[in-house]
């Protein structure tokens, strides 16, 4: 197949398309690299199978174009990141709004199937846990920035789920923590990659609130599995949770962290309010249900938790400016 992925020069997307060109098919990456990676996607140069494309899906007649041009597409360009949203609210609803509009919009008019990559944070504050995909979206007041991002992504869900009342052939991916090799280390980069960094510095790695709260993390390779499957008819229409159930506390996420890079580093409890602001809301737990995933995917997640952070720590310790923003 002659596939589209979209930020497919950033951690997933450069991962998925990887994996689509080891599986003989032909991927095409659009990509404005405002936060991902020309090195991301270097070794996929050595096919002739695969080409890069300099753009933004927030340009209608260019996706509109490569949309046509192709017979399925990887949607996973967006703004992320709760601190990203906060600053620049602005961008994320115009990259994730707007740009998921021209794509979905391209993938009705020619007939194509859409993977759309979404996230947990949809389900709020919520406590009814773990999370099923019938489960209530529970948002904080519409003043704190910090449900921006996942205002954003239900709106896409929504958008795709109208298009595929009138026929498109969609499959929504609602992703859990994914981790792993070229995961952004840059200041907007999520806990495990700012733990590593810290932690191979011998920094002092920053636990917010009491440390108590809970998440599950997902080795990219189970997620690149996971997506590459909802490719399938059978997927078509579903919602779907990508995430592994093993939950653990974010305090003693950072202390496996530590014990892995034989790091020196030390916890350090730093208020919510120092970090995001008055009024930031976290949430105490968020863990997935991943039984429709299994039905509907074949999902089986093959790598622990810990056997992932040693690889993602080995590949941080080795990568060529460890330590330093890797976008």
């Amino acid at each position: 197949m002659k596939l589209l992925v979209t930020g497919g020069a950033g951690f997933i997307g450069s991962h998925v398309a990887e994996h689509l060109l080891r599986s003989g098919h032909t991927v095409t990456v659009l990509d404005n690299l405002s936060t991902g990676s020309r090195r991301n996607v270097e070794d996929l140069q050595a096919y002739d199978r695969f080409s890069f494309v300099g753009g933004t899906v927030l340009d209608a007649k260019q996706v509109n174009s490569l949309v046509k041009e192709h017979d399925a597409v990887f949607h996973l360009a967006a703004v992320v990141g709760t601190k990203n949203c906060i600053e620049n609210p602005i961008d994320l609803i115009h990259s994730n709004i707007m740009g998921t509009d021209h794509v979905v919009t391209a993938c009705f008019e020619h007939g194509k199937k859409l993977v759309l990559a979404s996230t947990s944070e949809v389900y709020g504050r919520s406590e009814q846990v773990p999370f099923r995909e019938d489960s209530p979206r529970v948002f904080g007041p519409i003043h704190s920035d910090r449900w921006c991002y996942a205002t954003t992504k239900t709106l896409d869900e929504y958008l795709s789920l109208a298009y595929a009342k009138r026929g498109l052939a969609v499959t929504i991916l609602r992703y859990f923590n994914i981790y792993g090799p070229r995961a952004n280390q840059s200041r907007y980069a999520n806990v495990i990659p700012s733990f590593i960094r810290r932690a191979l510095n011998h920094e002092p790695l920053p636990i917010h609130g009491t440390g108590e709260q809970t998440r599950s993390f997902t080795y990219v390779s189970d997620c690149v599995a996971a997506t590459v499957a909802a490719l399938a008819p059978s997927a078509d229409g579903a919602v779907i949770n990508v995430g592994a159930e093993e939950e653990i506390s974010i305090k003693a996420l950072a202390r496996t962290i530590i014990r892995l890079s034989e790091s020196q580093s030390t916890l350090v409890h730093v208020s919510y309010e120092h970090v995001f602001g008055r009024g930031h809301e976290d949430v105490s737990r968020r863990v997935p249900d991943a039984s429709r995933a299994r039905q509907l995917l074949h999902f089986n997640p093959t790598v622990t938790l810990e056997d992932g952070l040693r690889k993602t720590i080995e590949w941080y310790r080795t990568a060529e400016g460890y330590g330093h923003d890797i976008d």
